[in-house]
């Protein structure tokens, strides 16, 4: 479980494609406490375990269905990613529940400033759609954001500098292709409607 608080920007150093359709990704970052062998990590809000470990960053192995469902068999050599360590018991939780489970991939349809917020509008799946509300959560990249508007099939949020500094969203342009990931809350409560429909 992850809050959607990006700790770190890390990059790419390197892909290594396996003979199964898997890719080895090696990652550079720097955490005050590097993360162990066989430890959840969020990279792009995609749920990873962590292979690989040192002083210097890490390596984990994305399979066939990761690469289906998210970004990150686009990923290159040099590009920056957001990573995020799984929650421990007692952690804050300043964003909101985000499981590292990447629902599906969205395209951004614009970007502009607005004084010192950017806003980022982006084109939603319609399977997610029924999910998305208006001051509610979503995570992009594993980013925690509030949903500022929504205008069926967008979204909107509002970047503050701090995030644009801090993660990857400082390089959204149109077309740029992200993870997302419903709030799971939203997921349990139209489980609970349904079956109270059924019932």
């Amino acid at each position: 479980m992850f809050s959607g608080i990006v700790e770190r920007v890390g990059r790419i150093e390197r892909l290594e494609q396996g003979r199964d359709g898997a890719v080895r990704l090696a990652i550079a970052a720097v955490f005050r406490d590097a993360p162990a062998a066989g430890a959840s990590i969020a990279v792009n809000g995609a749920c990873l375990t962590v292979e690989r470990s040192g002083p210097s960053g890490f390596e984990v192995t994305a399979v066939p269905e990761t690469l289906r469902r998210t970004t990150l068999g686009s990923l290159r050599p040099e590009a920056r990613v957001n990573l995020e360590r799984a929650l421990r018991v007692g952690d804050e939780l300043g964003g909101h529940w985000v499981q590292g489970h990447v629902d599906a991939v969205a395209e951004v349809a614009s970007v502009s400033r607005r004084g010192s917020d950017v806003l980022v509008r982006v084109r939603v799946p319609e399977a997610l759609r029924r999910f998305v509300a208006a001051k509610g959560s979503i995570a992009i990249d594993g980013i925690s954001l509030t949903v500022a508007a929504w205008e069926d099939p967008c979204l909107t949020v509002a970047l503050i500098p701090y995030t644009l500094e801090h993660t990857i969203a400082s390089e959204y342009e149109p077309g740029s292709r992200v993870n997302l990931e419903a709030d799971v809350l939203a997921r349990y409560l139209e489980r609970l409607a349904l079956e109270r429909r059924i019932a």
